[in-house]
């Protein structure tokens, strides 16, 4: 049997690996257009930045260790132009060479990956502008940057590669602007989880333009013009375009292979092509999303390293094994935070018109006596009717990453708000507490659901003092460093002894500093006739950090905000 694959990295080179160890026999051959075919992608971005030192480390194989350990004929450097599927022939063209010759296969997977977009703007092929996608562009930026004494750089696109970008570049001492034509950075998480990101990335001196499109590029005597189209122009020694990136299938549609909704290469569950002899996984791709049923890409290593594996026990076994779907959970270090995403975002639920409740916490990442405890903000989406979990968001420092698997473990098994509660952690002082953050946040989605508090949002917080009465439970002191205009403190408390200052007949509406004294506010008047009461989900300080973000005030978190002990919220 001789197998071909297209395209290494992720999806290829692991499909060829795991084709060896099932059969040892089988002719492979590899073929990868550019001269490396498995590197740390992800890694590319601390490159630049001098956090990794060592450009071999981003090496997970070379092509001649590749070769010695599986026995794969790996060819780099060559580009695969055309496929004849009626002949299983291959058209290939050596890029060193220029020698052009056919290969023949029995199976082939397409693993072509993905390519930066790069619109038609003028000037954006001047020198001095690049994209960040592979080792040879790396290369290129790296010796830009230190041959060029780049002292302004411009990173067009606030997604995690141009978040990445700009905190390395940062950390060479370069004065950095990022552009992004959305209202938000990072579009997979919710606009208060990326206000939080947003305040922390102004609070490390980076000039963040939202809402801003570039709409092209001139050369001048000192670096590049960037202008945008609000008639503006920024000036910059170099230009990192981090815009995103779209499915690669130019050989897959020229050889007749179906192409999804998505835009992608069209696979069943088997990781299967329309075409019987052809498979394909990685960036390439399209599936359905589990949650969603809609069409979707993905561009994540992890998924496309477990699709190799798939897909090649369905090569060698028969279509025994089903792909379920990636859940696209990802994260990213900015700065000092860690942020992380999984399963589907509230917003693009309802854009499929998915029925879901949004609950926001904020909690400390261990026991709050215990030295270092930062706070961590966890915003989950759930359905009204059974508690499935089916989006969570993270943002915060220590262990915000471990949350986050929790969270996605959940949501890819199909758990439910109550699995949260019922979490089972490894607790010690330095590492948790007795009741995590992802168990608060299903107590919290609990007591939505049975009816134990009901909330408002941050987006209603500013006309909640005209529709009622907005009562602010924190301290005096709390109170008087800033509030939601209209309020009125009366700290937790003190609330029982001034309940006959709260009129009864009028709409209530509670606020803490995170939301969980407003909860025990809310219980203590519901309890005593209150009948129209609403606690502001994720506190003043999601609200603050929201607020400024859509006023564009001067940045209000802290690089680490400690945690105080929680209080019980069951």
């Amino acid at each position: 049997m001789k197998y071909i694959i297209i395209g290494g990295v992720a999806g290829g080179a692991s499909t060829a690996a795991r084709l060896r160890r099932i059969d040892e026999k089988a002719e492979i051959i590899l073929f990868e257009k550019g001269e490396f075919i498995s590197y740390a992608n992800c890694g590319l971005p601390y490159y630049i930045g001098d956090v990794i030192k060592e450009r071999n480390q981003l090496f997970v194989q070379t092509a001649a260790n590749f070769k010695q350990r599986f026995n794969i004929d790996v060819r780099v450097s060559s580009e695969v132009t055309a496929i004849n599927t009626e002949n299983k022939t291959v058209s290939v063209t050596d890029l060193t060479t220029g020698r052009q010759y056919e290969e023949n296969y029995d199976k082939m997977v397409l693993s072509p990956g993905a390519e930066p977009i790069r619109p038609p703007l003028s000037g954006i092929d001047l020198p001095g502008i690049f994209t960040l996608r592979n080792v040879n562009d790396t290369d290129r930026i790296k010796e830009y940057v230190q041959k060029q004494g780049i002292k302004k750089a411009v990173v067009i696109g606030g997604g995690f590669i141009g978040l990445e970008m700009a905190e390395n570049l940062h950390h060479l001492g370069i004065a950095v602007t990022v552009v992004e034509m959305a209202k938000q950075v990072m579009a997979p998480t919710d606009y208060p989880i990326a206000a939080l990101v947003q305040q922390h990335i102004r609070s490390k001196g980076v000039n963040l333009r939202l809402q801003t499109a570039v709409s092209g590029f001139e050369k001048t005597e000192t670096g590049i013009k960037v202008m945008v189209k609000e008639g503006e122009s920024m000036d910059a020694d170099i230009v990192i375009l981090s815009i995103g990136v779209r499915a690669d299938t130019k050989l897959a549609a020229n050889a007749g292979i179906k192409l999804g909704t998505a835009k992608g290469i069209w696979v069943n569950e088997f990781l299967q092509t329309s075409n019987p002899d052809i498979y394909a996984v990685g960036d390439a791709i399209e599936f359905e999303n589990p949650l969603t049923g809609q069409s979707i890409n993905t561009y994540l290593a992890g998924p496309a390293n477990k699709q190799g594996r798939i897909c090649a026990n369905n090569i060698v076994n028969g279509n025994t094994e089903s792909y379920k779907g990636a859940i696209n959970t990802a994260i990213v270090k900015i700065f000092d935070m860690t942020v992380g995403t999984t399963g589907t975002a509230a917003k693009h639920l309802l854009a499929a018109d998915i029925p879901h409740i949004v609950s926001t916490t904020r909690s400390g990442s261990h026991a709050g006596y215990y030295p270092g405890s930062q706070q961590m903000t966890i915003q989950i989406a759930f359905s009204p009717k059974t508690g499935r979990l089916l989006g969570a968001q993270v943002a915060g420092y220590e262990g915000a990453d471990k949350r986050l698997d929790v969270l996605a473990t959940i949501i890819k098994l199909k758990g439910t708000i109550y699995d949260l509660a019922e979490f089972e952690h490894a607790y010690a002082p330095p590492y948790s507490s007795a009741k995590d953050p992802v168990n608060m946040a299903g107590f919290v989605a609990m007591n939505i659901l049975e009816k134990k508090v009901s909330f408002v949002y941050w987006d209603e917080a500013v006309t909640l003092a005209q529709q009622g009465t907005l009562i602010d439970v924190r301290t005096k002191e709390e109170f008087s460093h800033g509030a939601i205009p209209g309020a009125i403190n009366i700290p937790v408390d003190d609330l029982r002894q001034k309940m006959n200052e709260i009129p009864a007949d009028k709409p209530v509406f509670i606020y803490c500093q995170i939301g969980l004294r407003g909860y025990l506010a809310y219980r203590i008047l519901k309890q005593n006739g209150f009948k129209q009461i609403n606690n502001l989900s994720g506190g003043y300080s999601l609200w603050e950090a929201c607020n400024a973000e859509t006023n564009a005030l001067p940045p209000v978190v802290k690089p680490a905000e400690a945690a105080k002990p929680a209080l019980a919220m069951a």
